[in-house]
This record gives C-alpha cells, structure tokens and sequence, in this order.
C-alpha cells in the first residue's frame, strides 16, 4: 500500500463515524484566531466561553510529567467554575518548568483581564510539541480579536483550530429528549497519535444546555469517558496533556440533574456516552497512518481487568498491527499476545479466536472449517472485530484500536521537522 492509499483509507474510515448536525448549546460561545506559532494559514488558538451560573466536571492525564496547562487547569478549577476556556495548537507547554508555568498563567491572565473575571476562572488548554516555550506574545495579542468574534455558531471553527497531526475535525452533536424537552449535547476533541488512556493525547469538551448539579457532573464524565476515551488506543502512549471537560450551562431551567441514579440522569448519560463515543472512534479512526480501524472484544473472561489486559496487549502487539496494515490473517501473532497477556492460569485449550464471524482458532487450535481466503476477505476489510473468547467466566470488555502503517513512522519521524 502506497503512503497516498494509506492517507486516502485513514480519511475514508474516519469519515465512516458520521457527520453530525451541528447543535449550538446555549450558554457557550466560541471563536478563533491564527497566532501562525507553528501552523500558517490556519488558526491555532480558541477561546471557550460558559455563561455564569453553568457547572464544569474534568478529568485530566495521569501522566506524572504533566504540562503546566494542565497543572494551572487543575489548580484553578479546584478553586472556582471556570468562564473561559484557552486553547493553543502546535506546541504542549510541557518539559518547560517554571518558564512554562508562568507562560500558561500569563496567557489566562490576559484572557481574565480582557474579560474583567478572575483569573482563576481561565483554564489553559496547550496540545503540540513538548519541551518548547510557548510564544506567549502571539496567542495574548489574539485575545481582543477573538472576544469580539466569539459567537455560539463557533463549534466548527474551534474544532479545525485545535488540530495538530490530525487529518479530520472531530465533533459531534446531538439532541436527545428528556421527559418532553430536547436537550443539547455538543462537543469537539482532538488526537491522532499518543493514544492511549489514561486519556490519550486528545483534547475534549463537550457542552450541555441542561442544568446539573456538579457532583453528579463530575460522576456523569466519568461515567462517559470510561465508556468511550478510555478505550482506545492507537501507539499506547500516554499524553502530557490529556483533558476532558465536560459543561453543563443549565439554560433549560426545567430540568435539574441533582441524582445520579435517577431516569432522568440516566437517560442524559445515555446521550452523552453516544457524543463521547462518536468522538472516541472519530479520534482512533483519524490514528496516525491509520488504515484500518479494529475493534478488540474479549469475552469469557473471569472479570473486567483481565479483559482489558488480553484486548491491550493485541492491541498493542506491533506484530499484530503490521499484520493488519499488511491485511494479512496472521493469526499466531494474535494467539502469541492472548499468551504472553498477565492472566493468571490462562488456559489455552479454551481459548477461541474470530476475525469477525469467521473462526480462526477454536479450543486453542486452528478451527477445522478455516480456510486463508476467508481470513484474508475480513482482513481487507477497513473495519473489523478481533474477538477473543477466554473460556473462563461471562465477562466481556472491548476497545478500538488501528494499524501500524509506514506513514505512522514517517509522522513521528518528522513530527518536529
């Protein structure tokens, strides 16, 4: 396959999530603007700004060396609810010590001033290159600009503003109706390459007009993400940068979301998990040099963990990846990962391998009805399933993952170029 076909499929998959309607949320206004920092003629910075009296739930990286974006991210929202949200493309803010914090503080500074708030109430967002100072000049000059253009139709602009290698937007929209009202959910993320939870290198922030109380905010994000960003991955690697806002602006004065178990807080969730899954698989399908898109279901398992550790380790088996951009049915580097996956007295006699419907092992040995064309017609395939039955419980877990394409390689290895 050509670097031009892999580009070519990596967009056609991406695209096969769906397009949305665009919902605007009432209560959020957005606008853009290019600082040309490291991008030309496109924008690179966004401003989010959330109504007052709207509640804000996040979850950020767990990565040790987290950037300073994120350290001020999670000092200021432990103090206040944010108003304004800033983001920059094209460089991380991260590996830049004290310089860079005070970087990250001066641009919410701006931001707070021109917008007469507290600082505290300015969350910095930074995705890009680790270990450069950011240009604070350039992204501070754009403040005016972009308050006087911030406007609730700004969710397309500020998706293409916050893209770094990622070849498509990802937003999503949708309504959903509770108890006879149509409620808003919109949101917009970004990521192609460091993917991996705990979050991936992605940036995320989905908006809702409905009024929730915090707590059950809080607990509702989680709720999502565990269901959707937290179950992809396309190198394995584990960002400085991760964050997941989740903001609900309670412009619909006759729902209030104060339970987490009640019907009306469930059927919410079930709308907000269909947002942050459309933008999961947007993410992973957008992997860098991503051709094929793959789901990783394990089932039979003893429990949840063992699960996640089996469909991780197959999907991250650069072997098995190869063989996948390779379309090739290789099964023994899939049956090779199950085994060398951490689970306690795996036995392999039990184990059953499918590439979609078709079984390729069965009880641990090849299934007797196999046949390589039926393996190599799934494998052409730019979507399928690995599923893999452990033969040791009735627990089932899955996550999305990609290919290992050359231009995978080639993104990284000039990544900075």
């Amino acid at each position: 396959m050509s670097a031009n076909d892999s580009i070519n499929n990596k967009q056609s998959i991406a695209g096969e999530v769906g397009k949305n309607t665009i919902f605007p949320v009432s209560g959020i206004r957005l606008a853009t603007a290019a600082a040309g920092t490291k991008y030309q003629d496109r924008d690179d910075v966004a401003i989010i700004e959330i109504a007052l009296d709207s509640s804000v739930a996040a979850v950020f990286t767990k990565n040790a060396f987290c950037a300073a974006p994120v350290q001020i991210a999670r000092e200021h929202i432990a103090k206040t609810t944010p108003q304004y949200l800033v983001i920059n493309a094209g460089n991380a803010n991260a590996g830049t010590g004290q310089q860079g914090y005070a970087n990250g503080l001066e641009i919410c500074t701006v931001v707070a001033k021109t917008a007469s708030a507290p600082v505290e109430t300015v969350l910095p967002f930074s995705t890009g290159v680790i270990g450069e100072q950011l240009q604070v000049d350039s992204i501070t000059a754009l403040v005016p600009t972009i308050f006087a253009s911030l406007n609730e139709q700004g969710w397309e602009a500020a998706a293409a503003a916050i893209l770094t290698t990622d070849l498509v937007t990802k937003i999503a929209s949708t309504k959903v109706d509770i108890d006879g009202t149509e409620v808003t959910i919109t949101g917009i993320a970004k990521g192609s390459g460091m993917i991996r939870p705990d979050m991936a290198t992605m940036l995320a922030f989905v908006a809702t007009d409905v009024k929730i109380k915090p707590e059950v905010l809080q607990h509702l994000l989680k709720e999502s993400v565990s269901e959707s960003f937290n179950r992809i991955t396309v190198d394995g690697d584990t960002s400085t940068n991760d964050a997941c806002l989740l903001i609900a602006t309670g412009k619909i004065n006759d729902i209030y979301i104060n339970k987490t178990d009640s019907e009306t807080a469930r059927k919410f969730l079930q709308g907000l998990i269909q947002i942050c899954k459309s933008l999961a698989l947007k993410i992973v399908s957008d992997g860098e040099g991503a051709t094929k898109l793959v789901r990783v279901l394990v089932k039979e398992g003893k429990n949840a963990d063992e699960c996640f550790n089996v469909a991780y380790t197959v999907a991250h088996s650069p072997l098995v990846k190869t063989a996948l951009f390779a379309s090739d049915p290789n099964w023994g580097r899939i049956l090779a990962a199950v085994g060398r996956a951490d689970v306690d007295t795996l036995d392999i006699n039990k184990i059953s391998i499918f590439l979609d419907h078709v079984c390729v092992i069965e009880k641990g040995v090849p299934a007797e009805k196999y046949t390589e064309m039926d393996g190599n017609e799934i494998m052409q395939q730019s979507a399928l399933t690995i599923e893999i039955r452990l033969g040791r419980g009735t627990i089932a877990e899955h996550i999305w993952t990609t290919d290992l394409s050359y231009d995978y390689v080639k993104i990284n290895a000039e990544y900075r170029t």
